[in-house]
C-alpha cells in the first residue's frame, strides 16, 4: 500500500504543477513544450483546465493514505489517461501534432494507467479500514 501512497502523492504533484502553471504561465508552458502559443483568449479556457488539474492534485494528495475507499478517483483518473492516450494517438496519427509533442505525454499516460490498475485496492481492500 506504500506505493500507492506515493503513486497517488507523484500524480497528484503532477496535476498540482501542470495547473498552477497552466493557470499563471500558460505561454510559457507551452512554449517549453514546443507548441505554439495561440491567441491570448484561449489562455481563459487553459485556466478552466488548470482548475481542474489543480482540484485532482489536491483530491490525490488527500486520498492517497485512504485509496481503499476512493477507488473511484482512480478508477476515473485512469479514464482520463486513456482519453488523453487516445487523443494523443489520433492526433499524432492524423499529422496534426509530431511525435516528439505527443510522445513524452502519451508516455505519461501509459504509465500513471498501467500502475493506477495494477495497484489499485481491490473490492475486498476497500473494506478494509484504512491503517
Amino acid at each position: 500500500m506504500i506505493k500507492l501512497i506515493w503513486l497517488l502523492r507523484l500524480i497528484g504533484a503532477i496535476q498540482l504543477l501542470l495547473g498552477v502553471l497552466y493557470l499563471f504561465a500558460p505561454e510559457f508552458l507551452l512554449q517549453s513544450m514546443g507548441h505554439s502559443v495561440p491567441n491570448a483568449d484561449i489562455f481563459y479556457p487553459l485556466a478552466m483546465l488548470a482548475a481542474r488539474f489543480i482540484a485532482y492534485g489536491i483530491a490525490f494528495i488527500y486520498i492517497s493514505r485512504q485509496a481503499h475507499i476512493h477507488r473511484l478517483w482512480l478508477d476515473l483518473m485512469i479514464l482520463i489517461q486513456a482519453i488523453d492516450l487516445g487523443a494523443g494517438v489520433f492526433y499524432t496519427f492524423t499529422h496534426t501534432v509530431s511525435l516528439q509533442l505527443s510522445g513524452f505525454p502519451m508516455f505519461n499516460a501509459c504509465w500513471i494507467m498501467l500502475l493506477l490498475w495494477l495497484w489499485r485496492p481491490t473490492d475486498t481492500a476497500r473494506a478494509m479500514p484504512a491503517k
